[in-house]
């Protein structure tokens, strides 16, 4: 049998590498702007065209590289970072495995134009496919220019699958904002299709965060300085409670600079805000982390930004410990005053009790019909040794009801009889009249030809139906019934004027998305213009959303559902703004249904195309049955 195994030639060895550190553009714009870094440079310029795909340039003034190193740069696992293994866990750089250069110049064309400063002329190379089209001297500023064009190229299935120009601008932001973030000390700037959406000079880190997410950011930030650990030294800022927002947006940690993602360091941030952070909202916060390199091990993902802390539970507890003490320092943790005894007095209204007459349990089922107790017609009484209620008797049931109101108090669920053909509403006898009444749901009084539903917790209704009832989710219903609306209209949907028109102001990155889509959003009843680089000017709302207390929210909130619809579901661009409008425009959790709304809701619920599942692709109802309650109570 002839021999099989063979080695492959460079060029497919680097397209393989590349699919691993090369995934999108922003995967280039990463590596570049580290290495721009690393290079000692104080000011550096990116320049994207067409979302990175047509062109990614990145211009520093680092200290440049001889015609040797610019050379071999290009080579696999070629590095000035390591000599020996011990050089991994002693790294205080980015870029050290020597992959990324080489990886981008099999998938790409690639020009680079280096000199040092002590050199009377620099060098320029062209490669193509990993292939060294050009190297000659030439004449360029001290530093480096890197000029990436043409990104997979020669891989069109790796290129066919890269995303909207929309989403792959936001993960080029996203890069951005990491390495500006992380290195205030740096002049930044930054272009897209001949337009700057960042200028960034040389700060402190409060500067740089108001200089990427505008001014309005300022006093959100509540600073962090824990510089007096033996493990780790703690620094940057967090939002105040009331700055949180429901869509995950500015929230960074960086370990020696590097920035990595760690939900494990995430939820000992958001524990540290204990009860102050609303339901599923999600708090900013820049932090710095400084650890012994020797203590990390950043060499576990391509990426880097996975790392391995050498005790996470010890580190956990400090940053959790950090945030709390800067947001006690700062007033923000609400503190107990034990010297006033006033702190825990309840402002109750008193209510004066009414007198009941005692009642006995019935041998058969009360109804209520018409605000007034009647009995079961096919037994003719209550059965023996009971007497029919009197006048007096009804109004006491009619006045324990009002004080039940007046004190927000529910009372039990009503039922719908299993053996009873005509659906009526039946209350469950009642074996003690002071017992606590305070049970989740809404007394709802109505004829006997009605199912009446009601709210609880105000998050789901409960319908009675024949044969048990349904539990809907109140939100995930409003939503698809919203988003099914929105869709089946083809017409530009008419947009209701403000009475004043609203200026918005939004960070860079979001105000260039939102360039992006606005023709989109105004057919969806939006009347909202470009006024300044970051600046629009909102004429109007969709009916829906008319009478929102906060446009500029109501937009904020449109452009983060946007992203998330876009990135987590790969929706197209009109199906995740039809999502975010329905999102916006839809009734909350928390929010008080009347009767009727709570009628018309479901009605148009099973109106839907398809109202089993939510816009997540969660169930909106669950049915229980009366088998199903039987077996819980063992009958």
């Amino acid at each position: 049998m002839s021999d099989i195994i063979r080695l492959l030639p460079d060029s497919l060895a680097n397209q393989i590498a590349a699919g691993e550190v090369v995934q999108r553009p922003a995967s280039v714009v990463k590596e570049l702007l580290e290495n721009a870094i690393d290079a000692g440079a104080t000011q550096i310029k990116l320049i994207i065209k067409d979302a990175g795909k047509a062109l990614i340039q990145v211009v520093d003034n680092g200290k440049g590289m001889s015609e040797t190193d610019a050379r071999m740069c290009f080579e696999r696992h070629a590095t000035s970072k390591i000599k020996d293994i011990e050089d991994l866990f002693r790294l205080h750089t980015f870029g050290f495995r020597g992959e990324a250069l080489a990886s981008i110049a099999a998938v790409a064309s690639v020009s680079l134009k280096t000199r040092q400063e002590s050199e009377d002329t620099g060098t320029h190379i062209a490669i193509e496919g990993s292939v060294v089209r050009q190297q000659e001297r030439c004449q360029t500023p001290t530093g480096t220019t890197m000029t990436v064009r043409n990104l997979f190229y020669n891989v069109p299935a790796r290129r066919q699958f890269l995303k909207s120009t929309t989403i792959e601008n936001r993960h080029i932001i996203d890069e951005f904002q990491h390495v500006a973030l992380a290195n205030p000390q740096i002049h930044f700037s930054y272009f897209s299709n001949d337009t700057e959406i960042y200028h960034l000079p040389i700060s402190n880190l409060r500067k740089r965060i108001v200089g990427l997410w505008g001014n309005a950011y300022n006093e959100k930030l509540i600073p962090v300085d824990e510089k007096s650990m033996e493990l780790v030294q703690i620094m940057g800022y967090v939002g105040k409670p009331d700055s949180a927002r429901k869509t995950k947006g500015e929230q960074f940690f960086f370990v020696n600079n590097r920035f990595i993602r760690s939900s494990y360091l995430n939820h000992a941030v958001v524990s540290a805000y204990e009860e102050m952070l609303g339901t599923k909202t999600y708090p900013l916060y820049v932090l710095f982390l400084t650890i012994n390199p020797e203590r990390i091990d950043v060499n576990v993902h391509p990426t880097k930004q996975e790392i391995k802390f050498e005790d996470e539970k010890a580190v956990y507890a400090l940053v959790n410990a950090a945030v709390k003490r800067a947001l006690g320092v700062n007033n923000i943790v609400p503190s107990l005053d034990f010297e006033q005894e006033a702190v825990f007095n309840f402002n109750v209204p008193k209510k004066t009790p009414i007198s009941l007459p005692p009642i006995t349990p019935p041998t058969n089922d009360i109804r209520l019909t018409n605000n007034t107790i009647e009995t079961d017609q096919r037994q003719g009484n209550f059965g023996k040794g009971f007497e029919r209620p009197t006048t007096t008797s009804t109004r006491g049931w009619q006045d324990l009801y009002k004080i039940m109101a007046d004190h927000e108090v529910d009372l039990p669920t009503e039922y719908i009889s299993p053996n009873d053909s005509t659906e009526t509403i039946i209350l469950p006898s009642v074996v003690n009249m002071e017992t606590n009444l305070a049970v989740e749901g809404q007394l709802n009084l109505a004829h006997e030809s009605q199912i009446v539903p009601y709210q609880l917790h105000r998050q789901y209704i409960v319908s009675p139906i024949k044969s048990g009832f349904l539990l809907i989710d109140q939100q995930a219903a409003s939503e698809r019934i919203l988003f099914e609306k929105y869709a089946q209209k083809q017409q530009v949907v008419q947009s209701q004027r403000l009475l004043f028109p609203r200026n918005i102001t939004l960070p860079s990155g979001d105000a260039l998305l939102l360039r992006e889509i606005l023709a989109d959003i105004n057919a969806l009843g939006y009347d909202l213009q470009e006024f300044g680089s970051n600046s629009f000017v909102l004429h109007g709302l969709p009916a829906d959303l008319l009478g929102k207390d906060n446009e500029q929210l109501v937009i904020e909130s449109l452009i983060e559902q946007y992203k998330a619809n876009q990135q987590d579901l790969k929706l197209d661009s009109r199906t995740a703004l039809l999502r975010s409008l329905a999102r916006q425009s839809a009734i909350q959790r928390g929010q008080y249904l009347s009767t009727e709304e709570m009628n018309a809701l479901i009605d148009q619920l099973f109106g839907c195309e398809n109202p089993n599942m939510s816009l997540s692709g969660r169930a909106i109802f669950i049915r229980y049955d009366m088998s199903d309650l039987e077996r819980l109570f063992g009958r």
